[in-house]
């Protein structure tokens, strides 16, 4: 049966898979592209299971922002090469919108459907690693920040009541990027989570008592040392309590202040998310 060259430019282009694959798809389906594009998929899903024990820690972060939420999504493939590919970004970007839509907070059938079907046309071991939607509430708005090639994504929520103001809009952009150049484990003090911080307390009390120089101390002193111990573990993992990324002498809540003051306007950081890809 002869297969002509535009049902094999039509099947390429649906399924992205090459000329020879679709030529040879097409042969084997008697010219029925619908059972063609099948035969493609099925090919392709058999050389995504063979990778599918290798590591994905490439991929990129996409966002969609639009009426009051943010969609976000880390898709997870094998090389840099694919993260770069044209049909990975533009599904990347679908997912993104369907996270918007659904306010999901969890992948579900029909994403996992989408990454299947990227997998088979790449070929390559695709993951969906994480999603969520980020709503802001009443006074609340919402800032995004995708650092180069998408490798990393930040979402901020800020409440403000002058959301407009050029000085409040360009600290919120810079809490961004704070965020993904000093990466705070927690929001505040507030949010640190009890067990960790117990956790910590237990190390730094262990040192000091391992520690000769502090045999003989008086208990009063040695909690005195470990309350200093804790109080520079917060300033370090603490987004409000870090030196600002622009001005490292004053804290991200001293700079937040500030500006709230001069622009006579109520600041605050509520809460962000940052997804790095090839993290957890």
């Amino acid at each position: 049966m002869e297969i002509k060259a535009q049902d094999i430019k039509t099947l390429r282009e649906k399924t992205g898979a090459g000329m020879m694959d679709c030529k040879k798809a097409l042969t084997e389906a008697g010219g029925d592209p619908v059972a063609a594009e099948k035969l493609i998929k099925e090919w392709g899903l058999a050389g995504v299971e063979k990778r599918s024990g290798r590591a994905t820690n490439e991929g990129k972060v996409f966002v969609k922002e639009e009426g009051g939420k943010v969609g976000m999504v880390e898709v997870a493939c094998e090389t840099d090469f694919v993260a770069r590919n044209e049909d990975f970004i533009k599904a990347g970007a679908v997912l993104a919108s369907l996270v918007h839509k659904k306010e999901a907070s969890a992948p579900d059938a029909e994403m996992e459907a989408m990454i299947r079907d990227m997998a088979s046309v790449i070929k390559e071991n695709i993951a969906l690693k994480r999603v969520i939607c980020v709503k802001a509430g009443p006074g609340e708005v919402l800032h995004t920040y995708i650092h180069g090639e998408g490798t990393l994504g930040v979402i901020v929520k800020a409440k403000t009541d002058k959301p407009g103001d050029a000085s409040v809009q360009a600290f919120i952009h810079d809490t961004a990027l704070h965020i993904a150049a000093f990466r705070p484990l927690f929001l505040d003090r507030g949010r640190v989570d009890a067990a960790y911080l117990a956790e910590q307390q237990e190390i730094f009390q262990k040192q000091i008592e391992g520690d000769e120089k502090m045999k003989g101390k008086p208990a009063n002193v040695l909690e005195g040392i470990v309350k200093g111990k804790v109080n520079k573990l917060m300033a370090e993992i603490c987004l409000l309590d870090q030196g600002f990324v622009k001005d490292e002498k004053q804290t991200v809540a001293k700079v937040m202040a500030d500006v709230a003051k001069a622009a006579g306007a109520a600041l605050a950081i509520v809460d962000y998310v940052v997804y790095r890809v090839g993290e957890n």
